[in-house]
């Protein structure tokens, strides 16, 4: 994710589910979360709904979002370098953050 959370980039092979789908329906909700299946989950676990826009990215936008990408994840080069590996850019229209399992706190990305 971007330091302002409003983009998120991530890397997958074009032949999946996922990518075929997001070619037929851009919309997306991601589900991130921190849980260990520890009983400290109870009050330490968080989990992130991310809301948004898919778009697989190409040229010149793609250069500059694996740009970034790489930066955060250079062990992911030689996956993103094969040419059957698409790159997406989810621009984040909400975050849903749920904490303690009950506490939820809503974020509109403008």
């Amino acid at each position: 994710m971007t330091p302002d959370l409003r983009r998120l980039y991530f890397a997958t092979p074009r032949a999946t589910r996922k990518a075929a789908n997001l070619a037929g329906n851009p919309q997306v909700a991601l589900l991130l979360d921190n849980r260990s299946n520890q009983l400290t989950d109870f009050t330490r676990a968080a989990a992130a709904t991310i809301i948004g826009t898919a778009e697989e990215l190409r040229g010149a936008g793609r250069a500059t979002g694996l740009a970034f990408y790489l930066e955060r994840h250079p062990h992911l080069a030689d996956f993103t370098a094969s040419p059957g590996t698409v790159l997406f850019l989810v621009t984040v229209t909400r975050i849903s953050l749920v904490t303690r399992f009950q506490q939820v706190m809503d974020y509109d990305v403008p």
